[in-house]
C-alpha cells in the first residue's frame, strides 16, 4: 500500500508538470503559489483526518477527486470545441488518472461499510475519534428528531391551507396569462420589425466588410433576431410544435440547438420544442463528454 501511494505521488507530480507545459505552450503562465499552498493544506489536512472517523476523511478525498474528475471533463469538452489536440490528449490522461482514483476510493468505502478487509485501515487515533463523535452527536440527534416529527405535525395539519393557496394561484396564473397574451402579441409586432432592421443592417455592413457582417450576424443570432428563412431547420416556421421538436432532435451541432432556442423564446415560446432542444442538447453534451 505505501508503494502504491509513493508511486501515486509520482504520478502526480509528472501530471503536474504536463499541465505546465501546456499551459505555456498555449500561452499561459504555471501558477507557482496555489500549489505550494495546496501541499500545505494537504499536510494540514492530513494531520486532521487524524482525528476524523476513517469514512469521513475517504468522503474528503473522494469529493475533491470527483471535482477534478468534473473539472478535467470539461476541460476536454472545451479544448475539442477550440480543436486543441494537445490539450484533448493531456485531458484524456488526466480523466483517466481520476477516474481510476475515483473507482479506488469508493471501492474503499464499500469495503470500509460492508465491515471487510478494507485497503485502508484506521489509526488508533481515528479509531477512538469514530467512537467519541457517535457519543457526542447522540444529544444532537435526538433534538434533530423531535424538531422532524414536530415539523412533519405541522405540515400534515397545513393541508388544507395549501390547498387554497393553490386554488389562488390558479386564479392569478389565469388572469397573467390573459395580461401576457396581450402583451405578447404587441411584443411580436415590435420584435419583427426589430428583427428586420437589424437584418438590413447586417446586408449593408456585409457590403463594407464580410468580417462585420459575420459579427453582426452573430450579434443576432444571440438575441434570437433571425428570421425564419435563416434557421438551420428549412421550413421551420411552417411545422407543427410536434414536428419542430422532432426536427430539432436531429440537429447535431450545439450552436444550431442554441440558435433555435433563442429564436423559439422570442418567436411562439412552444414548451415541447424548448424542451426537446434542451434534450438534444444534453446528448450532445453527454457524447462530447464521453467521447
Amino acid at each position: 500500500m505505501r508503494r502504491e501511494l509513493s508511486q501515486n505521488a509520482k504520478n502526480a507530480e509528472k501530471r503536474t508538470q504536463d499541465i505546465a507545459k501546456e499551459l505555456r505552450r498555449l500561452g499561459g503562465v504555471p501558477d507557482v503559489v496555489t500549489p505550494v499552498v495546496g501541499r500545505l493544506f494537504a499536510f494540514a489536512k492530513a494531520g486532521a483526518e487524524q482525528a476524523q472517523p476513517l469514512p469521513e476523511a475517504i468522503f474528503g478525498d473522494l469529493a475533491l477527486e470527483h471535482q477534478l474528475l468534473d473539472r478535467t471533463r470539461y476541460v476536454k469538452v472545451l479544448a475539442k470545441e477550440l480543436n486543441e489536440k494537445a490539450t484533448v490528449q493531456l485531458a484524456e490522461r488526466l480523466e483517466k488518472a481520476h477516474s481510476a482514483t475515483v473507482e479506488w476510493l469508493t471501492t474503499v468505502v464499500a469495503e470500509e461499510a460492508l465491515g471487510g478487509p478494507a485497503a485502508l485501515k484506521a489509526t488508533p487515533v481515528q479509531a477512538a475519534a469514530a467512537g467519541a463523535y457517535r457519543v457526542a452527536i447522540l444529544p444532537t440527534r435526538w433534538t434533530i428528531d423531535r424538531v422532524n416529527q414536530a415539523a412533519d405535525r405541522l405540515s400534515r395539519s397545513s393541508d388544507e391551507v395549501k390547498s387554497r393557496l393553490v386554488e389562488f394561484q390558479g386564479k392569478a396564473v389565469e388572469f397573467q396569462g390573459k395580461a401576457a397574451q396581450l402583451s405578447g402579441t404587441a411584443t411580436e409586432i415590435v420584435g419583427s420589425s426589430l428583427s428586420a432592421a437589424l437584418r438590413r443592417g447586417e446586408t449593408e455592413t456585409k457590403a463594407n466588410s464580410a468580417k462585420a457582417g459575420a459579427a453582426v450576424h452573430d450579434a443576432r443570432k444571440k438575441v434570437g433576431a433571425l428570421e425564419a428563412d435563416e434557421l438551420p431547420i428549412k421550413g421551420y416556421e411552417d411545422l407543427s410544435a410536434s414536428q419542430a421538436a422532432e426536427a430539432v432532435k436531429k440537429l447535431e451541432k450545439a450552436e444550431d440547438i442554441r440558435t433555435l432556442v433563442r429564436y423559439e423564446e422570442t418567436h411562439k415560446d412552444r414548451s415541447t420544442v424548448i424542451s426537446a432542444a434542451q434534450t438534444t442538447l444534453a446528448r450532445i453534451a453527454k457524447e462530447a463528454v464521453s467521447s
